[in-house]
């Protein structure tokens, strides 16, 4: 009896799982072209998502670049692990928010 491998998704297909699957707080509905709903906040513009860090759950609004960046995947495995995907608290980052500030600022 063979071992089967479970099925690895591509690397952008599971960030983009993990997008999807954090809810941002206070969020409106929008329609997109083809009239479906999505729940993007409408202060959050294109190609940039929102996340929340420190004890203060300070908001930042971070580019989808940052995806590509392994020190930011780094962050989205900590948050995964720490918070999960099954709430309705946002993408929170568990750091402080000094250190996420530099690690943004080197990305830039």
């Amino acid at each position: 009896m063979a071992i089967r491998k479970p099925n690895k998704l591509p690397q952008p297909t599971v960030l983009k799982q993990i997008l999807r699957r954090c809810s941002s707080l206070g969020k409106k509905h929008i329609y997109d072209d083809d009239n479906s709903v999505t729940g993007l906040p409408l202060d959050v513009p294109k190609g940039h998502f929102a996340v929340y860090v420190g004890e203060n759950r300070s908001r930042y609004i971070v580019p989808i670049s940052f995806l590509t960046h392994p020190e930011f995947q780094c962050l989205l495995r900590c948050a995964e692990e720490e918070f999960g995907f099954d709430h309705d608290m946002g993408l929170t980052i568990p750091c402080e928010e000094v250190v996420f500030r530099s690690l943004t600022s080197m990305l830039r």
